[in-house]
């Protein structure tokens, strides 16, 4: 466990095993200690590491708002930050999903393979308005929350409520005192709610960073939780199919996947690189799209 300034927000990571390097990103709101199920089934094959992105976890509160080009670069920094160079497997759960796509188009040099695990999907996203508006908003509600004494008293009880609807196979397996350290905080309050308030601008600029950016020719996996319904695998199905991926329905398993089935990506990410991470490219830092 350490630490490492990005941007000028110091970050919680988690460095584990050996080999070629697989970067894990949880979904909106969730923390590192997610990923525990996945790390022993990785860790013998792989550098694996986890991060906080900011307001979440362990990490310092977000300076900026989020952006999809931002979080991409935000990867790309924290492997600098660790003296990570060669090509990486970015596997991004639920909302990080649109981060890890983001890194592969913008850093098609440093990316192996991309695995997105039940990932949120937006079709016809667009940019709300007044995003300064929504960013002031968001942080105006969350310190009326936090005054009130909402992240201690709701925090932990809302995320054991959330993990329990998100799973097949039972309640949060994170430890208490864990939960409390990370959820009784306004700092995690404030993250969520700025990450939800600009999901749609999030979704949006991935679209148009698709128009604009090729994706590398790597192995792209995209795994859909088929506790989502019929409705939800076909709309992951047709993902697939769009970014020429490799489509998985995984059962039984809810949108916490990691938590419920743990070797299905663990196997995803195996399959998708099983020969370790490609020697880099020479290769600009994005290539648009012809």
């Amino acid at each position: 466990m350490t630490f490492v300034r990005i941007g000028g927000v110091p970050h919680h990571v988690v460095v584990e095993g050996d080999g070629p390097v697989c970067v894990l990103s949880a979904g909106l709101a969730m923390s590192w200690f997610d990923w525990d199920p996945v790390v022993p089934l990785l860790a013998p094959h792989r550098t694996v590491v986890r991060f906080d992105r900011p307001g979440h976890g362990l990490s310092g509160p977000a300076a900026v708002r989020p952006s999809a080009a931002g979080e991409a670069h935000r990867i790309a920094g924290l492997l600098d930050a660790l003296s990570l160079q060669g090509p990486a497997t970015v596997v991004g759960h639920s909302i990080a999903g649109f981060h890890a796509e983001a890194f592969a188009r913008l850093h098609p040099d440093r990316t192996a393979a991309v695995v997105l695990v039940d990932t949120s999907i937006e079709e016809h996203a667009r940019v709300p308005a007044a995003p300064a508006l929504r960013t002031a908003a968001a942080r105006a509600l969350g310190s009326a929350l936090s005054a009130v004494g909402a992240p201690a008293a709701l925090g932990p009880l809302t995320r054991r409520a959330t993990v329990r609807l998100s799973r097949t196979g039972g309640g949060d397996p994170a430890p208490a005192a864990l939960v409390r350290r990370c959820y009784s905080t306004s700092r995690v309050m404030q993250g969520a709610l700025l990450e939800n308030t600009h999901y749609r601008a999030v979704a949006a600029e991935l679209l148009a960073l698709r128009e604009r950016y090729a994706l590398p020719d790597v192995p792209v996996t995209v795994l859909a939780a088929t506790a989502g319904g019929r409705r939800w695998t076909a709309r992951q199905r047709a993902l697939a199919l769009q970014l020429g991926a490799r489509f998985a329905a995984v059962g039984p398993a809810g949108h916490l996947m990691m938590l419920d089935r743990p070797d299905a990506i663990a196997r995803a990410v195996l399959e998708a690189d099983p020969y370790g991470a490609r020697a880099p490219q020479q290769a600009p830092p994005a290539q648009p799209v012809a």
